[in-house]
């Protein structure tokens, strides 16, 4: 785990009262959600960023509790998700004039969250109805994980710029609109703090400002769908991260600074980004718990084989046992405080119960409401009591964050197979290439960093650094190493020169030699 000078004090607990204990919370932030995938793990964070930019100062408000003031953007999402009878209108109206006149009219009616009702501002935007239908079926097709079966006030148009990025709500049938955290759990505002804390914030913040200022034709097309004006919007806060300082951090600025400097052509870093985003936000959970419990992190990733090795077998066993290690950070964070001298020395008071409850409910904040605690009566019955608690708690949903986000990106898979191990796509093989390589490499030089940044273990001398005699196997990892060079050459980002010299290549990477 981080230093303790790293470590940043607990916001106030009547800031949290709906949390039953603060465990999770303290060893990873507020909050890690496993059901939030890659791009809505972005989306979230765009929120931030885009706010922090409007107010000017993107990356620069993450040493104080966050405050910011995303976008609804109600009038946008009515038009292209809460909008089913578009097209039928369109064509029962060959007129324009009628068309926009029965459409508005049903709007009026249907729309959702918005008072009033008035969608009239659209009609002198376009020059025809049928032209206005043409570019909603345009912009719904950009839908970001359109495929996903969401109600219409969760789904999400690509970002393609400020006029694009709006916080996920919960709006009922009666018209009343809430904060929804179902796909919006928080951890794209972590995200964000990360990226505030880290060394290179100063270098993130002129990337992306020149993003966020909306210079394109796509941001200005999806400003005509929206009325002229501001409109309301509330505060939102209660993120907290824990740490105001980690490698992880710093690890992530300097991957998203690298794909950045690429100046890729229209969006097509984005999903660099996204990719890059959710893995060290895994990353970034796995280290921590590694750290807290002494135990040296890395991931032995098989190259897809036709059939079973001895990699693919150390991966399934070393996944099984990275999917551990959260849980047992939260076990041991609990024993640490059983075993400090402080618990033993109330224990020995004469109202032991009372001290031992007090000490929990000053450092996990638990039970929850300490005046109505109706549970056990001793202070080894209560330790055992918050464990059950804390374990419970933590398989809901910070548990799953290593199976959920590792398979999203691409480096946790079942193919080939019917148990999950490290198995790196071709995509984040891609993104890994991108984020890593400027200039030409040689092979092995790249397995080595891959190793050294991540953790990564592909090829022989990696393994034989991690594995005990018994596992290692030269042959294994040889064969292995060998097919993620072929996988690598397939993709045009490795060249072999000689029998005895093999180059990692960026080829989007400028004045490479």
């Amino acid at each position: 785990m981080a230093s303790p000078a790293t470590m940043l004090p607990l916001p106030a607990r009547e800031d949290y009262r709906d949390n039953s204990m603060w465990v999770d919370e303290q060893m990873w932030g507020h909050r890690l959600w496993d059901p939030q995938s890659p791009w809505l793990l972005f989306l979230e964070f765009l929120n931030v960023a885009e706010a922090g930019h409007r107010n000017g100062e993107l990356f620069q408000n993450g040493n104080h509790p966050l405050l910011f003031k995303p976008y609804k953007r109600l009038h946008l999402r009515n038009i292209l998700f809460n909008n089913e009878v578009l097209t039928q209108i369109a064509e029962r109206h060959p007129d324009s004039n009628s068309a926009w006149n029965a459409w508005l009219d049903w709007m009026s009616v249907n729309a959702k969250g918005i008072v009033p009702r008035d969608f009239s501002y659209l009609k002198g935007r376009f020059h025809s109805f049928q032209q206005f239908v043409s570019l909603v079926g345009i912009l719904r097709g950009s839908a970001v994980e359109s495929e996903a079966n969401k109600r219409w006030s969760s789904r999400f148009v690509f970002p393609f710029g400020p006029n694009a990025v709006y916080e996920d709500l919960d709006i009922t049938a009666a018209g009343k609109v809430s904060r929804q955290y179902i796909y919006f759990g928080r951890t794209g505002e972590l995200m964000y703090l990360m990226l505030c804390r880290s060394k290179r914030c100063h270098e993130l913040a002129a990337r992306f400002s020149s993003m966020l200022s909306g210079q394109n034709q796509w941001n200005k097309l999806l400003a005509l769908f929206q009325p002229s004006g501001g409109e309301d919007q509330e505060t939102r806060t209660g993120s907290f991260l824990p740490y105001s300082a980690h490698p992880v951090f710093d690890l992530l600025a300097d991957d998203w600074l690298h794909v950045l400097s690429l100046e890729l052509p229209g969006f097509d870093a984005l999903p660099h980004l996204v990719t890059l985003g959710a893995f060290h936000v895994m990353l970034y959970q796995l280290r921590i718990s590694s750290a807290l419990l002494s135990k040296p992190l890395h991931f032995i990733c098989e190259v897809v084989a036709p059939k079973k090795t001895l990699v693919r077998e150390l991966s399934a066993f070393n996944y099984q046992e990275n999917s551990l290690l959260s849980q047992k950070a939260v076990e041991a964070y609990l024993a640490g405080i059983i075993a400090s001298d402080r618990w033993q020395q109330a224990k020995s008071q004469a109202s032991a119960f009372a001290a031992c409850k007090a000490i929990l409910e000053e450092q996990v904040r638990w039970p929850n409401d300490p005046e109505d605690y109706e549970g056990c009566s001793e202070p080894d019955a209560l330790a055992a009591e918050l464990r059950r608690a804390a374990i419970a708690r933590h398989k809901q949903h910070v548990a799953s964050v290593h199976r959920q986000y590792g398979r999203d990106v691409g480096l946790v898979s079942k193919r080939g197979t019917n148990r999950l191990r490290y198995a790196p796509t071709d995509a984040l093989l891609k993104t890994l290439v991108l984020a890593n390589v400027s200039r030409r490499i040689e092979y092995k030089e790249f397995l080595d960093l891959l190793f050294t940044r991540y953790g990564f273990v592909m090829g022989e001398r990696e393994a034989e650094q991690v594995l005990s005699h018994e596992d290692f196997e030269k042959k294994a990892f040889q064969t292995n190493s060998h097919r993620l060079e072929q996988r690598l050459s397939s993709l045009g980002m490795l060249r072999r020169l000689s029998d005895a010299c093999a180059y990692v290549q960026n080829p989007l990477a400028r004045g490479q030699s």
